[in-house]
C-alpha cells in the first residue's frame, strides 16, 4: 500500500536548493582556504630560499663572512624567522634563536636547506606559518563577505520565488490529503491557483462524479428499500413488512397486542365510478387519517395490506386500549367524506383480533379478516372484535407504570443482561448489555415492553443516567479488555441537561475506558431527533466512545446519518434477520444496507441470528457480525444469577 509523503513537495524543494547551496558555499570555502595556505607556504618557501642563498654566499666569500654575525640577525628578526641554526659535518657553526610572544602557541613550520656553494653545510630553519597574525578584517576580506551576503540574499530570494511558484502544487497536495482523510465534500471544488491546472480539473471532475454516483446510490437503495416494504400510493408500510414484524413479534417471549384490518369499500367499484385517479386520492386520504391516528403508539405499524384495506399492527397494548383505539379510529374517519359510489353510513369497517406469543400469523389474519366480515354484516360504519381468550391483559396505566418505573429505580436502576456480538469467524466482537425490569409480581419485562411505560411518563434520562452509570462501574471492574455496549434513547441525547451530566461523567472517565464502551441508539428515533442529537453523539465520538445506530430497517427511512456521524456498527432489526433464507425481498433490503455503508468504515451486524441457515444466509450477504440466541444467549450480569444460568445450560 502506497504511503502518504510526511514532508510537502516545496520543503522538500526548498531543502534540496538550500542543501545544494549551502554545499557549494562550503565546498568553496574548503577550496579557498586550503588556496590560501597553499600560497602562503610557497610563498614562504620562497623566501625563506632567497635568504638561504644569501647566507650561502656570505658564507663563501671570507669578506662577507666576517659580517655575517652584524647583518643576519636583523635579516632574520625581518623575516619571522624564530630560529635558525647553520650546521657542518664538524658541528654546529651558528645558532640564531629569537623570543616570539603570541597569545595562542603556534606550531612553527620547520625546513632544511643545503648550501650548494658549501659542500657539507646545511641550514635547519624554523620559521612563523603565514598569515598567523592577521584577523578578519572588514576591509581585506571586504569582497569574500560581499560575495556570501550576496549569495545568502538571492537564496532566500529563489527559497520565496520556488515557494510562490510551488503554491498551486502544495495546494493541490494539501486538497488531495483532506480527501484521503474522508473530507472530500469541503474540496469539491478546487482553488483557482492550484497547479497543474489538468490534474485540479481532473480532480473537479471526478469528485463532482463521485458525489452524484453516491447520491444516484442513496435515491437507488433508498428506492429499493422504498418499493420493498413501502406502498407506493400511501408510503404506509406494504404486506411484506406488515407479515414480517408480525411474525417476528409473535417469535417473542411476553409479546401481545392487536390486529386491526380497516376495509374502506371495494376497490373495483371506486374505480369503475371515480377514475383510478379519484380512487387513488380517496386510499390517500384515508392512509393520512390512519397514520395520524396510530402516532400515539411508537411501536404500531400501519400497512396498506389490499388496494382498500389498511392493517395495523398495536404492539404491547391491553385489549382495553386496542377496543378504545379502535372506537377513536372510526370516529376520525366517520368524519371524512367519501366519494359518492360508497354509501355515507355503510363504508368503513374494522376487524380486530388479539394475540400473544407463540400464535400462528396467518391463524390471526383469519380472525381478523373474519372480524371484519362481521363488522361488514352490521350494515353500518363499525368495528368487530374477535372473540377469543386474551391471555396477557396487562392494562397498565400512567400511573401504574410511573410506580413500577420509580421503584425500580429507587432501588438502583433496571438489571443489565449481557449477550454477545460475534464476527462472521466466530470471534467477540463486544457484548451488549440490554436492560431489563421486574414487575409487582417478580416476573422480567423486557425493554420492548417497559419502554412504553418510559415514553407514557418521560422517563427517559433517569433510565440511561442508571445504565450508563452502571456499565461505567462493569468496565471500570472489569478485566480491562471487554467492549461493552449499551442503548441510550434519542430523546435523552436531545435534552441539555442529560447531555451536561453525560459530558461530565464521561470526561472524569479514563480514556481507557471509555475506549471499552460503545452507545447504541435506534435508527428511527436518531432520524426523527437528529439535529438535536448529532452534536451529542459527536461529543461522545470525541471522547473515545464508538457510535452503534440499531434497529435498522425496522422503519423505512434515509441513510443519510450513515457518511454524517460514520457509526462503528448498524445493526439490523430482528424482523429482517428472521427466515432470511426464505424472503428474497429481505435479502434484498440488507443488500441494499450493506451498499449504503460501503463507502464508510461501518459495519452491519445481524440482531435475532436464530438458525445455522439465517446465520450463512447473512455471511454470503456480507454482513460483519451477528447476535442472537444461535451465536449466544442472554446472560444475567449479576455473579449469582449467571453462575445458576450457566448450570442449568451445562
Amino acid at each position: 500500500m502506497r504511503k502518504v509523503a510526511g514532508m510537502k513537495l516545496t520543503n522538500r524543494l526548498v531543502a534540496f536548493v538550500t542543501l545544494i547551496v549551502v554545499c557549494a558555499m562550503f565546498v568553496l570555502f574548503i577550496g579557498g582556504a586550503i588556496s590560501f595556505r597553499k600560497l602562503g607556504t610557497d610563498f614562504l618557501s620562497h623566501y625563506l630560499g632567497k635568504v638561504v642563498v644569501e647566507i650561502d654566499h656570505a658564507i663563501a666569500n671570507p669578506t662577507s663572512n666576517e659580517n655575517i654575525g652584524l647583518w643576519l640577525p636583523q635579516l632574520l628578526k625581518a623575516s619571522d624567522i624564530v630560529e635558525l641554526e647553520i650546521n657542518s659535518k664538524t658541528g654546529l657553526l651558528y645558532r640564531y634563536e629569537q623570543i616570539y610572544t603570541t597569545t595562542q602557541p603556534l606550531e612553527l613550520i620547520e625546513n632544511r636547506y643545503a648550501l650548494p656553494s658549501n659542500p657539507g653545510f646545511y641550514i635547519n630553519i624554523k620559521s612563523v606559518p603565514p598569515y598567523a597574525d592577521f584577523a578578519y578584517s572588514i576591509g581585506a576580506m571586504s569582497s569574500l563577505s560581499l560575495a556570501v551576503l550576496v549569495i545568502v540574499l538571492a537564496l532566500s530570494w529563489g527559497i520565496r520565488w520556488l515557494r510562490t511558484q510551488l503554491l498551486g502544487a502544495e495546494l493541490l497536495e494539501h486538497r488531495g490529503r483532506l480527501i484521503l482523510a474522508g473530507r472530500a465534500e469541503e474540496v469539491h471544488t478546487g482553488d483557482e491557483r492550484e497547479w497543474p491546472a489538468t490534474a485540479s480539473i481532473a480532480l473537479d471532475q471526478m469528485i463532482a462524479e463521485l458525489r452524484e454516483a453516491r447520491q444516484e446510490r442513496s435515491r437507488f437503495d433508498t428506492f429499493i428499500r422504498s418499493n420493498t416494504f413501502l406502498d407506493k400510493l400511501t408510503g404506509a408500510a406494504n404486506r411484506v413488512m406488515f407479515d414480517n414484524r408480525l411474525q417476528t413479534l409473535l417469535q417473542d417471549k411476553g409479546a401481545q397486542g392487536a390486529v386491526l384490518m380497516i376495509r374502506i369499500g371495494d376497490w373495483d367499484t371506486l374505480v369503475h365510478e371515480s377514475g383510478k385517479e379519484g380512487a387513488d386520492e380517496w386510499v390517500k386520504e384515508v392512509g393520512n387519517v390512519l397514520s395520524n391516528a396510530i402516532l400515539r403508539f411508537p411501536d404500531a405499524v400501519l400497512a396498506r395490506y389490499y388496494d382498500t384495506e389498511f392493517a395495523v399492527l398495536l404492539t404491547h397494548q391491553s385489549a382495553k386500549d386496542a377496543r378504545l383505539f379502535a372506537t377513536q379510529l372510526m370516529k376520525a374517519l366517520e368524519r371524512l367524506t367519501p366519494p359518492e359510489c360508497l354509501e355515507e353510513e355503510n363504508w368503513a369497517h374494522l376487524g380486530m383480533t388479539f394475540f400473544t406469543t407463540g400464535e400462528r400469523r396467518g391463524r390471526l389474519m383469519e380472525e381478523a379478516d373474519m372480524a371484519k366480515r362481521s363488522a361488514v354484516l352490521q350494515g353500518s360504519n363499525g368495528w368487530y372484535a374477535f372473540k377469543k381468550d386474551v391471555v396477557a391483559d396487562d392494562a397498565r396505566g400512567s400511573v401504574r407504570w410511573r410506580t413500577l418505573l420509580t421503584r425500580v429505580f429507587e432501588a438502583g436502576g433496571p438489571d443489565l443482561y449481557r449477550q454477545i456480538v460475534k464476527d462472521a469467524k466466530g470471534e467477540e466482537l463486544h457484548t451488549e448489555l440490554l436492560a431489563r425490569i421486574k414487575d409487582e409480581n417478580g416476573l422480567i419485562i423486557k425493554a420492548s415492553r417497559f419502554m412504553n411505560g418510559i415514553d407514557l411518563v418521560g422517563m427517559h434520562g433517569t433510565l440511561d443516567r442508571r445504565v450508563v452509570g452502571k456499565a461505567l462501574h462493569l468496565l471500570r471492574t472489569g478485566d480491562g479488555r471487554e467492549v461493552l455496549s449499551i442503548n441510550v434513547c434519542a430523546e435523552s441525547l436531545g435534552q441539555r441537561a442529560y447531555q451536561i451530566w453525560l459530558r461530565d461523567t464521561l470526561l472524569q472517565t479514563p480514556r481507557s475506558v471509555l475506549n471499552r464502551l460503545q452507545i447504541e441508539i435506534s435508527e428511527a428515533p436518531l432520524v426523527k431527533h437528529f439535529d438535536a442529537v448529532r452534536p451529542t453523539l459527536r461529543m461522545v465520538r470525541a471522547l473515545g466512545c464508538a457510535v452503534v445506530v440499531d434497529q435498522a430497517g425496522r422503519s423505512v427511512v434515509s441513510t443519510h446519518y450513515v457518511k454524517d456521524i460514520q457509526p462503528k456498527h448498524i445493526k439490523l432489526h430482528r424482523s429482517l434477520i428472521r427466515d432470511i433464507h426464505q424472503r428474497p425481498e429481505n435479502q434484498l433490503y440488507v443488500r441494499s444496507m450493506l451498499g449504503a455503508c460501503d463507502p464508510t468504515p461501518t459495519q452491519v451486524l445481524a440482531v435475532g441470528v436464530e438458525s445455522q441457515q439465517e446465520w450463512k444466509v447473512l455471511l454470503q450477504l456480507g454482513v460483519m457480525g451477528g447476535q442472537g440466541r444461535f451465536l449466544g444467549a442472554e446472560l444475567s450480569s449479576s455473579p449469582a444469577t449467571r453462575k445458576r444460568q450457566r448450570w442449568r445450560k451445562q
